[in-house]
């Protein structure tokens, strides 16, 4: 069978569709070329690789908390689709739960890009997506999960990692930051994207120096609370990109079939009910 034959599920994808949902005016980049994606580009994608469903991932660039274009891939491919959107720390139970309704299972956090007190300031809308059964996904970067982790580990919402914790592969397994990431598995109520590995490696394809923080990783986590994602579009990446390879390289990570399919396929079914 070919690898491209296996069950798999797509964790981290973005759709950038300007031409029919304009970018807000204060985005602070505006994906453009090659970094476009939209929905039916991507259907197309996974088709050709066997990707049978994805998350998709509110971006902080183009769009930020304007969900219009992500809700409108959802309700068009309703089997395909699952989505995180990003929300103002304020937003409304109703509409919280309306964005659930149309297939969201989760709100973005970004603190790579917009610092840590973002979530610290965010209790009360933590506490609605723990009621509401929704994730509260995190993006981290350097040490920022060293600050986080104590208050993440009090709350009762489940969470997911972005891409890894995104340490930095020169500093070694033993950095302050990715040792929280690794801590925060003991709460089982974390969840790690093995994910976006051009953001924190500083080798080129196939990002050997990063393969210990993914061992690592799965270790901590178990494949029970490990997915994968493949950052299609690619945004602003340091070099050329696409899905083939990237499958290819986290068969190498991963070389037993039935591990890849619990990360790749069992874990994101039952977590996001695809």
């Amino acid at each position: 069978m070919s690898l491209f034959d296996e069950d798999r599920i797509d964790c981290h994808c973005h759709i950038f569709d300007p031409a029919r949902f304009p970018y807000r005016d204060d985005t602070p980049y505006r994906p453009e070329g090659q970094e476009l994606g939209t929905a039916a580009q991507l259907i197309r994608v996974m088709d050709a690789y066997g990707v049978r469903h994805a998350l998709l991932v509110g971006p902080t660039s183009g769009y930020r908390t304007d969900n219009r274009c992500l809700v409108d891939a959802l309700q068009t491919y309703p089997a395909r689709f699952r989505g995180i959107a990003v929300v103002d720390n304020d937003i409304g139970r109703s509409e919280l739960t309306a964005l659930r309704n149309a297939g969201v299972v989760g709100v973005a956090f970004n603190p790579a890009m917009e610092g840590v007190e973002l979530v610290l300031n965010a209790g009360e809308l933590f506490a609605s997506l723990a009621d509401l059964e929704m994730f509260a996904q995190v993006q981290v970067v350097g040490d920022q999960m060293a600050t986080l982790e104590p208050w993440l580990a009090r709350q009762p919402v489940n969470v997911l990692i972005d891409h890894a914790g995104r340490p930095d592969s020169a500093d070694g397994i033993d950095q302050k930051g990715f040792q929280a990431v690794l801590r925060i598995a003991e709460t089982g109520r974390a969840t790690v994207k093995l994910s976006g590995w051009q953001k924190y490696a500083h080798e080129a394809y196939p990002y050997e120096d990063v393969w210990p923080y993914a061992h690592a990783l799965l270790r901590a986590f178990g494949p029970e609370h490990c997915i994968w994602g493949s950052d299609w579009p690619f945004l602003r990446a340091p070099e050329r990109m696409d899905h083939g390879p990237l499958l290819a390289l986290f068969e190498k990570i991963v070389p037993d079939a039935q591990v890849r399919r619990q990360i790749q396929w069992e874990t994101p079914r039952r977590l996001f009910g695809f």
